[in-house]
């Protein structure tokens, strides 16, 4: 039996954004009970950093997870930040795509407006209850507290309990019950999570406090705010056809010339000139908004022939070559390791990106395993720990992508932490869990070019310890048969076998300089005195 059109459209309804992560919440990183418990700890602590950091505190974050049944945590989540504004906390916390990061151009590590909101609708449908806030905002003369929920229907916030309070403290305070969760002390969990974010934030300082009571203290290593990225503009290069002709679409500019000037970075009246001999057939005085899709083609085509001034890199806050170097010095500290910092290239969209990798060898780095050791890679977007999802990750296709037995290096059975970064106004996810970057083309080899250079200066490393070692056991091997001399060379000549010694070893040690247990200074002193 046909249906008709009519009837099948009976069913058609809009639904809220809110209503759809209820039913896919897998997506916003909550599949699995250990995930679900990091995502939320995850969400609560990069918004803390966020809002330090822009308020110029240096953050000081207190986490702590109460068991309250089976497969069932509190999480409390407080920092010393700006706090919220009481017209303001709602949507902040409950109202999913809304924030103050989404619609700027500017490196943040949340992206989208969903996690915070994510954290209220799973301890919503997980257990029922809502959030619980206490906030001070600065410039206000009060505190207050409140329970926030979710309205999913309509992706609106429900505020409930509002009270101010005398209460003496500073920044943000959430508590929230979960369920279908679960806390665990392996290379997934919150504490390893904790760990990485102190490692790739040095300026931070964390108390944690377990289910099992336990305290542990990250302490600051760095006693300065990382400067605060500035707003940029896209970068010419790596724009698409369509993002072009969207930028124009949007522009109030009167001529496509000046939009161009406007618009996007390194664009100034020569390289309008430039363009303008390149793609001669687009007329640069026309209205932005009557820019066709072959005016738009033209045009990116003539960007690639145009030499370009690399992105603006104020743009971007990276850890910096010497704030990694004390965080793996704290966190592993490694027999070696060397850092690489890479220059800001872009990505599709004219988007700026810079990748920061170290690699770490011996100490605490690597993986211990029942045989010994094996490698392992500590990933990072904006300065924020990705601990899932790695097999589609940018970062574990570019490091699996290299030949390491070419730099004397095996990740299968030595003691080697690949640490990459990527910086980035805007990190293409995979997913809007946060937690993989996306293998774009340009990210993965800037990523592999900058893990090279630091893996070619592990390998000058170990070849001079392997050089080091062999030296030293030719050295004892030759002494070994010096000593035997040095005695029948005394009973033939009756002179003082261990002057004879003394002069073997000053020969054999021009032989093997880099030998360990050499004398040859100690014995030419010695020599000189007799002379």
């Amino acid at each position: 039996m046909e249906v008709e059109a009519e009837e099948i459209f009976k069913e058609f309804k809009q639904h809220s954004i809110s209503e759809f992560f209820k039913k896919n919440r897998q997506m916003l990183g909550y599949s699995g009970m250990v995930r679900s418990l990091v995502t939320v700890v995850h969400e609560y602590v990069t918004n803390s950093l966020d809002a330090c950091e822009e308020a110029g505190i240096l953050p000081d974050i207190s986490v702590g997870i109460t068991e309250t049944g089976e497969n069932r945590y509190s999480v409390k989540v407080s920092d010393n930040g700006p706090g919220i504004p009481k017209e303001y906390v709602g949507r902040a916390l409950a109202t999913i795509l809304a924030g103050t990061k989404f619609h700027r151009y500017v490196q943040q590590r949340g992206q989208q407006g969903i996690g915070a909101a994510g954290c209220t609708l799973f301890s919503q449908i997980t257990t029922g209850k809502p959030i619980q806030v206490k906030t001070f905002p600065r410039g206000k003369k009060r505190a207050y507290s409140c329970s926030i929920a979710l309205d999913t229907m309509n992706n609106k916030p429900i505020v409930t309990d509002y009270a101010e309070t005398d209460e003496a403290f500073n920044g943000l305070e959430i508590t929230g019950e979960f369920g279908g969760v679960k806390y665990e002390k392996g290379e997934r969990g919150v504490y390893e999570y904790l760990r990485r974010t102190a490692l790739s934030n040095p300026h931070i300082q964390m108390k944690f406090v377990g289910p099992d009571g336990e305290e542990k203290i990250f302490v600051r290593a760095v006693d300065t705010v990382p400067e605060r990225p500035k707003p940029t503009r896209p970068h010419p290069l790596g724009l698409a056809v369509n993002d072009l002709i969207e930028f124009a679409k949007a522009s109030k500019s009167r001529k496509l010339s000046v939009f161009l000037m406007e618009t996007f970075s390194r664009v100034s009246q020569g390289k309008v000139e430039e363009l303008r001999k390149i793609a001669k057939e687009v007329d640069l005085e026309k209205s932005p908004d009557k820019i066709t899709w072959d005016d738009s083609e033209r045009l990116i085509k003539a960007f690639k022939e145009v030499r370009w001034i690399s992105p603006d890199p104020t743009s971007m806050v990276t850890i910096g070559e010497d704030q990694i170097g004390v965080a793996l010095k704290n966190i592993l500290a490694p027999e070696f390791m060397h850092i690489t910092a890479r220059k800001p290239a872009i990505f599709r969209g004219g988007i700026p990106f810079v990748v920061e990798a170290a690699v770490a060898f011996g100490g605490y780095a690597g993986r211990k395993v029942d045989e010994g050791y094996e490698g392992n890679i500590m990933r990072f977007a904006n300065r924020v720990p990705l601990m899932f999802d790695s097999g589609s990750c940018a970062i574990t296709e570019a490091v699996k992508g290299i030949q390491w037995k070419r730099y004397g290096v095996d990740m299968d059975s030595q003691p080697i932490t690949v640490f990459v970064n990527v910086s980035s106004v805007h990190i293409p996810y995979s997913g809007v869990g946060k937690e993989s970057i996306s293998p774009e083309e340009e990210i993965v080899n800037e990523i592999k070019l900058a893990v090279m250079e630091s893996a070619r200066g592990v390998q000058r490393y170990v070849s001079g310890k392997k050089m080091a070692n062999s030296e030293t056991s030719r050295y004892k091997m030759v002494m070994g048969y010096a000593n035997q001399l040095a005695s029948d060379l005394s009973t033939l000549t009756k002179v003082d076998r261990e002057k004879i010694k003394g002069m073997l070893e000053v020969l054999v040690s021009k032989h093997y300089p880099k030998a360990k247990g050499s004398r040859e200074e100690e014995v030419g002193e010695a020599k000189e005195e007799e002379g």
